[in-house]
């Protein structure tokens, strides 16, 4: 099959418009799986089982559940509650929360290697508990899980075509859009198969440098 380049000039304007969404999904969906994971590693701590039991509960079933399935529910089930939200809403919701299930395991990995005399200087020295969190220990555990974030920062960008089940036009729905309009596949699904893995690859470079630089 001959390649043809026309089909790639053709596409690039629906690839433009799906670069924008998978990047918006992706930064928007980062900041809510962050937000909401450092929340439930935070509500694991709380010293009333009757906090942490349901927050375990409740993210184990996120996390054991397919992000597909998650997708399909709160696009096609919730509506029958009356619970309405845009298909990019949704999308961004439940990447976030799926992924928050994620990061909450890497915050709490951050938060318990703190050591354990951070912790008795902090109360030797009678600082209310809000200011040993937000002074000692946050700020010592995030250095060390940031790297670690940004790795579900790519696993979201790769999960973004699922996005497509519910209506979302992202990258891979775009083309999808174009090569069923024009019988044109093997240029569109190349030109964002090279996409995915020149962001992917981006966002690596961008993981080392933060990480040598927290290391120093």
């Amino acid at each position: 099959m001959k390649w043809d380049w026309n089909a790639v000039s053709d596409f690039m304007p629906y690839f433009w418009q799906g670069l924008l969404v998978t990047l918006q999904v992706v930064a928007l969906g980062s900041v809510l799986s962050f937000s909401l994971g450092l929340v439930w590693a935070l509500l694991m701590r709380a010293p009333s089982r009757w906090v942490r039991w349901p927050v375990g509960a409740v993210t184990e079933f996120v996390r054991d559940t397919p992000l597909l399935v998650q997708l399909f529910f709160l696009f096609y089930v919730l509506p029958e509650w009356g619970v309405t939200f845009s298909a990019l809403t949704t999308g961004v919701f439940a990447i976030g929360l799926h992924y928050s299930t994620y990061t909450m395991q890497v915050y709490r990995a951050g938060i318990e290697a703190v050591p354990v005399g951070q912790w008795e200087a902090a109360t030797a020295l009678s600082l209310p508990r809000h200011r040993i969190w937000t002074a000692v220990v946050l700020p010592q555990a995030l250095r060390r899980v940031i790297p670690a974030l940004g790795n579900y920062v790519i696993a979201m960008l790769k999960d973004t075509p699922l996005l497509m089940v519910i209506t979302v036009l992202e990258m891979l729905g775009r083309a999808r859009l174009f090569s069923q309009a024009n019988f044109q596949f093997t240029e569109p699904l190349t030109v964002i198969g090279a996409a995915f893995i020149v962001l992917s690859y981006l966002a690596s470079l961008l993981l080392r440098a933060l990480e040598r630089r927290l290391a120093r």
